[in-house]
């Protein structure tokens, strides 16, 4: 374990907008109710929040390389939590470097209607891509998924050794802006789990704890994200995998 471990954990989670988004929005990232703050309440500690909405496995690393707010973390984090490959998960019918690129198109008009006829588009396209072999296109195929989070780990370990990590399965959605399909999710899983059985990271099954809240309505009405019944069940279950990771915290 790493040394200097005071007792009241920092936990480092790279994540997407599950992380920060409740039953009607976006939520700063002290709230309490959010799932990665949950969990290092549990722990008698706090959780630091490095995410963004659609953020994938790549933003993640794209982060830790390029955010020097991350940097400034590194000496005291006591865990490291990845949260991320949920959205890689995600239809895709416009390649993400394309899709990721309509903000920046000019004239705004042009930037609207492009927007606009793509959301349009976007549910029909991915059922239908759905159907492809191999389910079609997706935000970020599982071997880069697993080869960011690879990334990340080991950029992390190198320079604190010895601190637990846990990835997170990919959720489940009903979100009608994809057409209620999601054929890429189970692939990604199944990498995940293979990849943290190889290097040593804890899973965190994100779908077994939601599926029932999600797929039952009882979370956000886009469909993907979740109510604070959902956050609480993930974030329990965070805390429970991690006090088994850490030293004890004195009187405990």
């Amino acid at each position: 374990m790493s040394a200097g471990f005071s007792g009241r954990p920092t936990l480092l989670v790279l994540g997407d907008s599950l992380t920060f988004h409740g039953p009607e929005r976006a939520e700063p990232s002290d709230d309490p109710r959010l799932w990665p703050n949950i969990a290092a309440a549990a722990l008698g500690g706090h959780a630091e929040i490095v995410a963004g909405i659609g953020w994938t496995a790549r933003h993640a690393w794209h982060a830790l390389t390029h955010d020097p707010r991350v940097w400034a973390l590194m000496p005291r984090i006591d865990a490291l939590v990845l949260g991320t490959g949920g959205m890689d998960t995600l239809p895709s019918p416009l390649p993400t470097a394309l899709r990721e690129l309509i903000p920046a198109v000019r004239p705004a008009r042009a930037r609207r209607v492009l927007r606009d006829g793509y959301l349009r588009a976007q549910p029909g396209l991915s059922r239908a891509f759905a159907r492809l072999p191999g389910g079609g296109p997706v935000a970020l195929p599982p071997r880069l998924t697993v080869s960011y989070l690879q990334r990340c780990r080991d950029a992390v370990l190198a320079l604190r050794p010895g601190i637990p990590v846990v990835a997170a399965l990919p959720s489940v959605h009903r979100a009608a802006v994809y057409g209620h399909a999601h054929p890429g999710r189970v692939p990604a899983e199944r990498a995940t789990r293979d990849w943290a059985a190889d290097v040593g990271a804890r899973i965190l099954d994100v779908p077994t704890l939601v599926a029932a809240h999600v797929l039952g309505g009882h979370g956000n009405p886009d469909g993907m994200h979740w109510g604070w019944e959902g956050h609480r069940r993930v974030g329990e279950a965070l805390g429970s995998i991690l006090a088994r990771e850490l030293p004890a915290r004195p009187g405990r």
